[in-house]
């Protein structure tokens, strides 16, 4: 969602088309810091398509238990504590923080009276808050601290984790440059040679600008010249980005430096003299609160073009609609440098409104707006109706991905000259979805479709759609396509779940291309062939048919006793497919884990359909979907419910806590990372107001009573208490979330926590909780991207240890 729960993913000059993310339409959250684990890289293009503009959308957790006996059912669970001893031991010493509730705090919803007593959490910076964080801190570290394998998990998370990391290479000038991890680096490191296998150097490094590696390089854009590199600097987390200016000859800083820009693309103009970026207007901050913990709405979006060796305050205004203050601008600069293409988004749908501004028309160029007028843009299409990526231009012919009448989105092309008259170059497949489309080598286009979760990469003609050949992949995800129009290469980085990383190169010179392992990463002490990835599809409630990837160890006994991690999302036309992380790996080898991945309805799996139909009136769809999944996992005798732990992250926090609410008796363990917690007030901070398209807004009557039916704040209840149900209690439960996250902003899990802690462990009379509630709140981290290495590996064990620890794991070797 617009700064939502998908993460960014690095600018990378590799990209020439519309926004952040190319593949993405206009802009671009995969990754995932895991969200992305496994990899300090952060793929320059994701094929995924994300939430719509996905820099704004909320970020899954794409990377992302041995007990004999069910532990969620109270009477169940003190008989179950008897005989395992250690967990018995840590429940009953386990003492809840006192959390004072506001109770006169009641909002009218449309006539319903809604208390929230917790809303005092809401101001992250007060004293108290402060308090009931350290508290929980406090109480996190006593139950990890108990936890036997945590160290074991420690160090065999580090040592696989420490193995080579490449993103695709890309041409620039006359140079290659790649981003590299040697594997334990904080972050990637920008190198530069001279050929491809030439020697590699240093060319920007930035675990050398903060000294624990909290500062990330999320955009990286070259000018057309290559004498200036543009980079956008994250701290912390923070979507906050500042841009700084590098020339490129000499590695010298430039003075320019621009500051509180936002969901924005880093757009050159080709004359060299300056680019394109968007931004908010300047939060008013109390001096003791940093950028990225604030929780003031984003409004007013606005698109300015920096003049090299000018001051930010001299930057023209070249956008700006203040009758509309939800509207997102990103702009790009076609190939040819002669347009300007300003893709307009409202929220986090696939849908955008699309001006244009022909820059070779302007007689004095850009400089002549600095009076405050403001750029003469054309409407191509002024309506929230479909969407559309550029993809390639000739002139005032233009070619564009689109979902207009194409749930599974098509290539078109139209004149400028004549714009009512759309013509299909690829068109509407009957099934698969069309992820992506990158123009190269002039005339051909490289084509990514997504069929039944899988990835088909085609070379197709630019001017006829004609398909060329087919490049065959296995069962994985492509990450990223590097290549511009002009290049006669192109590299492709993939990876699945047993597969680390393979950089594919491309040679579109020769009579008949093929696909050649350019560079493969390699990870010790992990063989592959010890495990077994298959694809299942499970009806769901309403009989429609869910697909779900399932991995193991080949000698794996069906016999309902192995620890099972059970991973979803569904939401934001997000797709999840196959990524490889070393710590699902490490809980398969060394707790015997099955690892299974949920494609339910809400994502972008089966194209836009398959996402209305897990969204707004029908998000039930989803929980629906992913306990289905879970009960499937049961029935085909890979695991029982007191061994079946879910996970998800952002979106997918809602996920995990919506579901844990509706069949607490279903899942032994419980990780949400991130997670829209609060479905009645989310729209109220930073970039909330853009997730309305996928959830409703509680501001509606109709849309209220959506919300109100699954938003886990406020469906909390004692599930000892329902008729049939005693001895049912929640399942062993840690909420996950960061300091600088102002995506999805922490007072979502910090009431969530207070809510869950008093409802279920300390206000009840007769018979009180025994699963553990806590919440794992970090710092100098936000929603996932960007996060350093040490942090990755330091929540994976905690994670992992209290997984093992809840479902009574025991280390296989």
């Amino acid at each position: 969602m617009h700064g939502g729960l998908r993460l960014q993913a690095r600018v990378s000059s590799s990209s020439s088309l519309p926004g952040l993310y190319r593949a993405n339409s206009c802009r671009n959250s995969k990754t995932d810091s895991e969200f992305k684990e496994s990899s300090a890289l952060t793929p320059s293009c994701f094929i995924q398509r994300p939430p719509f503009p996905s820099s704004l959308a909320l970020l899954p957790l794409s990377i992302l238990s041995l007990s004999a006996v069910d532990l969620r059912g109270c009477s169940q669970g003190a008989r179950a504590f008897a005989t395992m001893g250690s967990l018995a031991e840590v429940s009953e010493q386990l003492v809840y923080p006192s959390v004072k509730r506001d109770d006169s705090v009641v909002e009218d919803y449309h006539g319903v009276s809604v208390a929230d007593p917790y809303r005092w959490l809401e101001n992250v910076d007060a004293e108290d808050v402060k308090e009931f964080v350290e508290a929980q801190r406090g109480l996190c570290n006593e139950v990890l601290n108990t936890c036997e394998l945590r160290e074991n998990l420690r160090d065999r998370i580090r040592a696989l984790f420490d193995y080579p990391k490449y993103d695709c290479p890309f041409r620039r000038g006359n140079k290659y440059f790649y981003y590299h991890n040697t594997g334990l680096q904080a972050q990637s490191v920008l190198y530069i040679q001279d050929d491809l296998i030439g020697e590699a150097q240093v060319f920007l490094d930035p675990n050398k600008l903060s000294e624990d590696g909290t500062v990330a390089l999320s955009a990286s854009v070259f000018s057309e010249n290559t004498e200036f590199l543009a980079v956008g600097l994250n701290s912390s987390g923070s979507d906050w980005m500042s841009i700084k200016v590098m020339r490129v000859a000499d590695k010298a800083w430039e003075p320019d430096t621009l500051s509180w820009v936002k969901f924005s693309s880093i757009a050159w103009t080709h004359d060299h003299k300056g680019f394109f970026y968007s931004r908010y207007p300047a939060p008013k901050l109390d001096e003791s609160v940093d950028a990225g913990m604030e929780t003031n709405i984003n409004l007013n979006h606005q698109l300015y073009y920096h003049f090299m060796g000018t001051d930010q305050a001299e930057d023209i205004l070249c956008w700006k609609d203040l009758g509309n203050p939800k509207w997102i601008f990103e702009a790009t600069v076609t190939d040819d440098g002669k347009y300007l293409v300003l893709c307009i988004t409202e929220g986090c749908d696939p849908v955008n409104r699309l001006y244009y501004c022909d820059l070779s028309s302007l007689a004095s160029g850009i400089a002549e707006f600095k009076g405050g007028d403001l750029l003469p843009m054309q409407k191509l299409v002024d309506n929230f109706d479909a969407q559309y990526e550029l993809i390639a231009n000739d002139g005032t012919s233009f070619t564009f991905l689109t979902n207009k009448n194409a749930p599974k989105y098509k290539l078109v092309r139209i004149d400028l000259k004549n714009s009512d008259v759309w013509v299909d170059v690829i068109p509407e497949l009957p099934t698969d979805v069309l992820q992506s489309v990158r123009c190269v080598n002039e005339r051909q286009l490289v084509v990514c479709y997504l069929s039944d979760v899988k990835y088909v990469l085609q070379l197709r003609e630019l001017a006829s759609g004609q398909l060329v050949k087919y490049l065959p992949l296995d069962i994985g995800s492509v990450y990223s396509v590097s290549g511009r129009r002009e290049d006669k290469e192109v590299f492709i980085s993939f990876a699945s779940y047993l597969t680390p990383g393979i950089i594919y190169r491309c040679d579109l010179t020769v009579e008949d291309p093929e696909l050649e392992v350019f560079r493969e990463s390699v990870v010790n002490d992990f063989d592959r062939t010890v495990f077994q990835t298959s694809q299942v599809f499970v009806p769901s409630k309403d009989g429609t048919k869910i697909p779900m990837f399932i991995v193991t160890k080949k000698d794996i006994e069906l016999n309902g006793q192995n620890p099972t991690l059970l991973y979803g999302y569904g939401g934001f036309n997000i797709s999840i497919t196959p990524s490889f992380s070393v710590s699902r790996i490490v809980f398969s080898r060394h707790c015997g884990g099955v690892l299974a991945f949920a494609n339910i309805r809400g994502g972008g799996e089966y194209g836009e359909e398959w996402h209305r139909a897990g969204s707004l009136a029908n998000k039930q769809n989803c929980f629906d979907d992913f306990i289905s999944c879970g009960e499937y996992l049961i029935k085909a005798g890979y695991t029982q419910s007191s061994k079946l732990s879910i996970e998800g992250g952002s979106n997918g926090g809602l996920l995990v806590a919506a579901c844990i609410n509706q069949r607490p008796d279903l899942f032994g363990c419980a990780l949400a990372h991130v997670g829209v917690m609060d479905m009645l007030r989310f729209h109220k901070f930073t970039i909330g107001h853009a997730w309305t398209t996928d959830y409703g807004c509680s501001d509606n009557e109709e849309e209220f009573k959506w919300l109100i039916k699954y938003s886990p704040l406020h469906n909390v209840r004692r599930p000892w208490e329902d008729p049939g149900k005693e001895g049912v209690q929640y399942p062993a439960t840690m909420l996950l979330t960061a300091d600088h996250d102002d995506r999805v902003v922490p007072l979502h899990s910090l009431k969530l926590l207070a809510t869950l802690q008093y409802e279920l462990c300390t206000n009840s009379k007769e018979i009180r909780q025994i699963n553990p509630i806590i919440g794992r709140l970090d710092t100098k981290a936000g929603h996932g991207a960007g996060r350093p290495t040490q942090k990755l590996i330091d929540e994976a064990t905690d994670k992992f240890a209290f997984l093992a620890k809840m479902l009574g794991a025991q280390w296989l070797d």
